[in-house]
């Protein structure tokens, strides 16, 4: 069968944090939710709500039918202007080398 439309939205949430640079914690802002609370949802302890997926839709400026669609087609179809540039990238790598 394929894995469950609650575990594809859950990579493709993780998918496009990692494309655009959002943490949890934004996310949780977004949705007025907590920190925990998306850690949860992004966990499988708890689930995401259908006003959650119109909320990142309009977050990350893409249709709710192309989140419910999977990792690849919601990146594909996230605006420019939301994907993180490399330099983004790349000061990121640097923030987390000098923290070891």
């Amino acid at each position: 069968m394929g894995m469950s439309l609650e575990e594809s939205l859950r990579l493709t949430v993780a998918a496009l944090m990692q494309a655009t640079g959002d943490s949890q914690r934004g996310i949780a802002e977004v949705l007025g939710l907590t920190q925990t609370q998306v850690s949860r949802r992004q966990s499988g302890t708890a689930s995401w709500q259908l006003d959650d997926v119109d909320a990142l839709a309009a977050h990350y400026g893409v249709r709710p039918l192309e989140l419910l669609d999977g990792p690849t087609r919601a990146c594909d179809a996230l605006p420019a202007a939301r994907l993180r540039t490399s330099k983004e990238k790349e000061k990121e790598k640097e923030k987390k080398g000098a923290v070891r």
